[in-house]
């Protein structure tokens, strides 16, 4: 059996930057035929505040490299809806090709099945809610939060679903922890703080929305990530060192002077307001 052959690398010559655009654009060609002037027409529309565009052409046309061309010379975040995942899948897939360095990201409904509650009088039947949640699209959708909360150069690709509510952005926000060598916080304020952002203590299981204690270290592998875990070294009351390491191996990536972690769940809610909501109830 010959060995595989290695993925081809990308030529750094064929990516395209545009003045005041965070956006790196990797042209494996140049735009052609009717592209440059959709592309001109499109990017003056926007610039004329046009709310509403239209771009037609034919399968295999290069429509999504257009957008793609469109997006980099903007320089703004963008969101790309697609009426299906299967859709979206496909977008997702050319957009990262065409802006490798950047940010694209991708948010579906996370429900790999889902059965809603029903009754079926004929039978005097009652159907119980049930569903099962796709953990990889949940990291894939905090990621993308995180990507807009903190990057200009993200473009996310969402089916038609995002268009619903996740929660108040205003406690999701107020929830997001950053730390910092030096900082001083203890221990038991760091827990406490990501228990409120529903990570959970698990010191046999380390996954994703997860974390441990040891000794004066606490490991946490932030929800949003699927390879990437922080650990946070305290002395004392002060946070001493924070670094980045393999969940896995647990090898360490490299020492970094601060972090954001951002919660587990997009359906946070501080404590405040959920004593108030059983006062209500009651």
């Amino acid at each position: 059996m010959s060995a595989p052959k290695p993925v081809p690398s990308l030529d750094p010559d064929k990516f395209v930057s545009y003045a005041d655009s965070p956006f790196r654009l990797y042209q494996p060609y140049p735009p052609a035929g009717d592209q440059p002037t959709a592309i001109a027409q499109l990017v003056e529309g926007l610039g004329d505040g046009l709310s509403f565009q239209t771009l037609l052409g034919v399968t295999g046309s290069g429509k999504t490299y257009t957008m793609a061309n469109v997006i980099a010379r903007l320089g703004r975040p963008a969101i790309v809806f697609a009426p299906n995942k299967t859709l979206a899948a496909q977008l997702y897939s050319e957009f990262r090709e065409f802006f490798p360095k950047n940010a694209v990201e991708y948010f579906v409904s996370y429900y790999d099945y889902y059965q809603p509650e029903a009754y079926v009088p004929q039978r005097d039947l009652f159907i119980e809610k049930d569903s099962a949640i796709n953990e990889h699209i949940e990291q894939m959708r905090l990621s993308a939060t995180k990507s807009l909360l903190e990057r200009r150069d993200v473009v996310i690709v969402a089916s038609v679903s995002a268009i619903y509510g996740i929660g108040n952005p205003a406690d999701y926000h107020a929830m997001i922890l950053t730390v910092r060598a030096g900082d001083r916080m203890g221990q038991r304020d760091v827990i406490a703080q990501l228990v409120r952002m529903q990570y959970q203590r698990n010191e046999v299981d380390f996954t994703r929305g997860t974390f441990r204690v040891r000794g004066d270290r606490i490991d946490i592998f932030p929800a949003e990530h699927a390879e990437l875990a922080v650990r946070i070294e305290l002395f004392d009351d002060d946070i001493e060192s924070l670094s980045l390491f393999d969940p896995l191996t647990g090898v360490v990536r490299q020492k970094i002077p601060r972090f954001t972690i951002y919660p587990s769940s997009h359906y946070v809610t501080p404590r405040e307001k959920v004593l108030e909501a059983v006062e209500s109830i009651k």
